[in-house]
């Protein structure tokens, strides 16, 4: 069963592109996809489309894992993605 990946809630799940734009085929090539639920994913004010801060951090996340996974560097990573998410 498909659950948020930020609440664990169950209903109304929708794929969500860490790296959206331009990087939607990239996010899917390296895995960079999550399930969220509708609220955590597209409803003001929490909603990743709408928090930035949490944006940045699922981003972030992602990074490492994408850096650990293919043995990059950080730019390596900007290389491929644009730029930098980790502080």
């Amino acid at each position: 069963m498909r659950s948020c990946y930020i609440c664990g809630s169950t209903g109304w799940i929708e794929r969500h592109h860490v790296f959206n734009g331009s990087f939607r085929k990239k996010s899917e090539k390296y895995d960079a996809v999550v399930d969220l639920c509708h609220y955590c994913h597209n409803e003001p004010p929490n909603g990743v489309h709408f928090d930035q801060e949490l944006d940045n951090e699922l981003k972030a996340h992602f990074q490492e894992l994408i850096m650990e996974r293919e043995g990059w560097d950080t730019q390596r990573f900007i290389y491929e993605f644009g730029r930098n998410y980790i502080a």
